[in-house]
This record gives C-alpha cells, structure tokens and sequence, in this order.
C-alpha cells in the first residue's frame, strides 16, 4: 500500500459510495476506495441492474405470448434459464467493469477489503489489502443487506434471499413471495411472466403500501388478473420445510390456510450493514439497524460522514448517488449545496404493469393540512399506449389547491419509470399546474397522459 494518506476515504464502492469519490476526485480532492466485494455494490452487481436484465427477459416471454394480437404467429416458444441468468449475471459485470474503469480515469485509488474505523482520522483495511489509511474526512457507505424474520431464515435452497432469486438454476413451478414492496413486487411479477405459480403474502392491508392507495389498489388487481394470488394483513405463521417443497402457514385475519411452493422468496426489507464498521467507542449513533445522520450527512464523530443505505430510507441507489455528491461538496465547501429534500425522490417498481411515483400521495398530502386537487387520466385514452397494446394504468396527479404546487405524481402502466422524471423536474423547480398546463407534450407519446391528469385536476382534461 504505497500511498495511505488520503483527503477523503469511503467505505464501500457501491453506488453511493463510487460517485461520492469520483465527485471527491473531481474537486481536487486525494480519495480512495475501501471496497470488500465487487465494485458498484449490492444495487450493480446483485439488486437494479441484474434484476432488470431479468425482467426484460420475463417482458419478451410475456410479448411472445402475445404475438397473435400483433399478427405474427410462432411455435415452440421455449426458454432457457441458465441463459437467462447468464445474460444478467454479464450485464452487471460490464458495468461492474465499467465502475473500475471510471476509479483509474479519476485516479482515485482502490483498496481491496474490508475498512473499519481505527481512531480519529484512521482506516484500517484487511482482506485482499491490509493495513492502515489516514484521512481528514471518513464516508461511511457499507449500505445494507436483507433483513430476516424468525423462521425465514434463508437456507439458499427453498428459501431464497434477492441473490438466490436471481440465479435460479430453473423457475420453480410455485413460488412464495413474503413482503410486497418493489423487491418483492419485482420477483412476483418476474416468475409469475416466466410461467410460476405465485403467491404474495403482506403484513399491512395492502401490496405496496409505499404507494398511493388507488395505484396500490389499481396494481393489486393487474396482478390478480394475471393470476397472481395475494394475502394482504397476513403473516406466515409457519414454514415447514421438506424435501424439495416448503409449506407455509398463512394467519390471515385469525383464518389459516396453507400453501405449498418449491421456493420461498424472503423480501421483508433490509437493515444497515454497521456491525464491521468499527463504530464502538466513536460517536455514531445507530437506531433501527441505520445510522444516524444530520441533513448534511454527517455523524456524531467529528469527520465522519455516512450515505445511502446505511442512513435508512428511501433505499434507492439514486438518493445515494445524490447524498453521496451533496456530503462531498459541503465536505469542500461548494457553494449553495442543499439538504436533500426526501419529497423530490422519485421511487420506481419494475414489475408489469410499472409503477412510479414522486411527492406526497393524496392521503398524505391531505394529513399535512393541505387543501387538494386531484388529477387522473387512464392509458386506456391514450393513443401511444393504445397502439403498444399496453392500455393498463393510469396517472394521478396531487396539487395545493390554493397554491397550485404540485405535491405528488403517481403512475401505473407502460413505461412510466421513465416518465416520471417529468414529474420530478418539475417538483425540484417548483412547477406550478399553470406551468405544467402550459407545457407542450409531444403526439403520441405515452407523456400526454401526464398533461391530461394535470388537467383534470383543473376540471379541464381534454381527451377523457
């Protein structure tokens, strides 16, 4: 280890972590890289970016299915799984790759192990690499892994965590999935296209329950329609485990029924990776398994600072890139950096149909005191999702009624992870409905529906 004396040193070389040294480096700043894995962390190499390759493979099953209602016809449609996953597993190491990459374009330097506070100012790193870094500012960015719960534990066999779920040697038959947000949400919808029995189990009263109650409740019948079974306020009392095949116990409202699957999927959230970071005798505070931060993400311990995952939610690789720019720039003392506002994050769930979402949802816009106005348009009316063939969704739209601030977007259907970043940039500048009114969207394009649901919370949509 020739250079060991460093500006900045982060803790992990996941999403947070990368662009918070590549954005170090470019400020001038001598930083390094303490990584124990793989370089783009959890979310690059075994979370968002093999789980979409993924899901593309189960959206082209799904269309080729379909293909009579476009006028083409094909026999023996058939699939391989190992190929599949092969394709997932290869993209996420070109970009692991390309990760590495960036690191000696911006000579920042990389360390192959596992850091932990050492003192004030000090990183001891073992693994691959050993030994001791000095630094004037420490970023704490080791993320987070998933959470279990008594009884699920994963046994990486019949009951799988995200990384089991992603490289299955075949699809299961039937499948349970334990928790519905957006992980487990995407690995129903992913085996239940790829031609798996699945059933979703949920503790609270709805899937989703991130969401907006009507596009939760617009989602959990698509899936239903699919033919995907789901238990809502329920919990698995047990699991008996056996042979090739697990049995869940469902306690659902005091009534118990029992399901049999080949594989169980785990998805009941994650929980801060802390206990190697070297944090006793320092400052940092933990609470419900995250670390404690300010709005500038800073700790307890003076010159430690701590991103992403690690911090809590929203856990979304993108709010950690952002925390990881914002904790570097006041780190050096760039002009006009803002807390993040958590209210102009948008969060995306790529299950079919997808759903998107940015701001307040109506329930809760209306608990912080607002006076609203609510906006709604379906695809069913828009003649781009019409000629897709994906008709299914729709776009809800919350403003201040007084104000005409738009408070939140909310989105099902074709594509709309991609759509709501209009949303977005227009929460960040503080776009008002007259803004968005008078915005020209394009013909035909799946973003008119975006204009009409702005509209019609005015009273003035056009074409519904």
């Amino acid at each position: 280890m020739p250079e060991t004396s460093f500006d900045i040193v982060v803790i992990g070389g996941g999403p947070g972590g990368y662009v918070a040294a590549i954005r170090a480096a470019q400020l001038g700043l001598k930083t390094a890289v303490v990584e124990r894995e793989h370089l783009g962390g959890i979310c690059l190499n075994w979370g968002c970016i093999p789980t979409k390759a993924l899901l593309r493979a189960s959206e082209i099953h799904h269309l080729l299915h379909r293909l009579g209602e476009y006028g083409f016809s094909a026999k023996e449609i058939s699939f391989d799984a190992k190929k599949l996953v092969a394709r997932s597993r290869a993209v996420a190491r070109q970009l692991s790759n390309g990760v590495g990459f960036l690191m000696r374009k911006n000579k920042i330097a990389v360390f192959d192990g596992e850091g932990k506070l050492a003192g004030p100012g000090k990183v001891a790193v073992s693994g691959k690499t050993t030994g001791e870094l000095t630094a004037k500012h420490v970023i704490l960015a080791s993320g987070a892994r998933a959470r279990t719960l008594p009884g699920l534990e994963a046994d990486g066999k019949l009951v799988w965590t995200y990384k089991e779920a992603m490289v299955p040697e075949a699809i299961p038959k039937s499948l349970l999935v334990v928790g519905s947000g957006a992980i487990g949400i995407e690995f129903a919808s992913f085996y239940r296209d790829m031609g798996a029995e699945v059933t979703v189990v949920e503790v609270l009263d709805r899937i989703l329950p991130a969401e907006d109650e009507e596009i939760s409740a617009f989602a959990r019948k698509a899936f239903e329609k699919q033919g995907i079974k789901i238990h809502t306020g329920a919990t698995v009392a047990e699991l008996k485990r056996g042979g090739n095949r697990a049995t869940a116990v469902i306690d659902a409202g005091g009534k118990r029924t029992e399901v049999a699957v080949e594989r169980v999927i785990s998805a009941v959230g994650i929980t801060g990776n802390t206990e190697t970071l070297g944090l006793d005798g320092t400052r940092v505070e933990i609470a419900r398994g995250h670390v404690v931060v300010d709005a500038m993400l800073r700790t307890g311990e003076p010159g430690v600072y701590a991103i992403g995952d690690l911090v809590g939610p929203p856990w979304l690789a993108h709010k950690a890139m952002h925390e990881g720019v914002l904790c570097v720039e006041a780190i050096a003392g760039v002009a006009g950096v803002h807390p993040l506002d958590p209210r102009n994050i948008p969060g995306c769930t790529y299950c079919r149909p997808q759903i998107a979402s940015v701001g307040l949802s109506e329930a809760a816009a209306r608990a912080a005191g607002h006076e609203v106005r609510v906006g709604h348009f379906p695809f069913l009316a828009n003649g781009k999702a019409i000629a897709l063939g994906e008709p299914d969704g729709m776009v809800k739209t919350v403003f201040d009624a007084k104000t005409g601030e738009l408070l939140g977007a909310h989105m099902i259907g074709p594509e709309v992870t991609e759509l709501i970043q209009g949303y977005a940039i227009a929460k960040t500048l503080e776009t008002t409905e007259s803004d968005l009114m008078r915005t020209v969207f394009p013909h035909p394009t799946l973003s008119e529906a975006m204009h009409e649901s702005v509209l019609d919370a005015y009273g003035r949509a056009l074409h519904f």
